[in-house]
């Protein structure tokens, strides 16, 4: 019997590539159903996206040290004190840690929109989240509308337009 011979560089990547295919998750698109999702508030209760079921949700990843996620915030809390909890339900996923995030939460006690953890990490790698500011509209179906990656106030409108597209659906 005659053995091939395959550099080892060869089979390292080779394996690893076999690897990646197996354990990575494509992201989400447009038109796909909205992966579950479980974040934690300040108080410890678990925020999950099948708990609004039947409403628009907009999901959107932040960060204290993110600019435009900072400039976003105040927009957030506008379209939930606009549209209503009954239609709409703002979910703001900080993705710093823990410790940060409880201190953050005591000081935005005057915000009506929900800001939840997300230390672990689910519900990035859920989203596909690779970098911030991440948006997600998901329509009244559970389905995502659109998703807004690394925009900045210049997409305001796009971001509106597809919400009320949700919202007629």
């Amino acid at each position: 019997m005659k053995r091939s011979r395959i550099p080892g560089r060869t089979v390292a990547v080779a394996l690893l590539a076999i690897a990646a295919s197996g354990s990575a998750v494509a992201a989400p698109k447009a038109g796909d159903a909205a992966p579950e999702f479980a974040g934690q508030t300040s108080d410890g209760e678990t925020v999950s996206l099948s708990a609004y079921a039947g409403k628009v949700v907009v999901v959107s990843f932040w960060a204290t040290w993110c600019v435009p996620c900072q400039k976003e915030l105040p927009i957030l809390e506008g379209i939930q004190q606009t549209a209503g909890k009954g239609r709409v339900q703002v979910v703001a996923i900080n993705i710093e840690s823990g410790d940060a995030f409880r201190s953050i939460a005591r000081r935005a006690t005057s915000l009506h929109m929900l800001i939840a953890s997300d230390a672990g990490e689910t519900a990035q790698r859920a989203y596909g989240v690779n970098g911030i500011p991440h948006l997600v509209i998901i329509g009244k179906t559970g389905r995502i509308i659109r998703i807004h990656r690394g925009y900045s106030e210049a997409a305001v409108d796009d971001v509106i337009a597809d919400l009320n597209r949700a919202l007629a659906q």
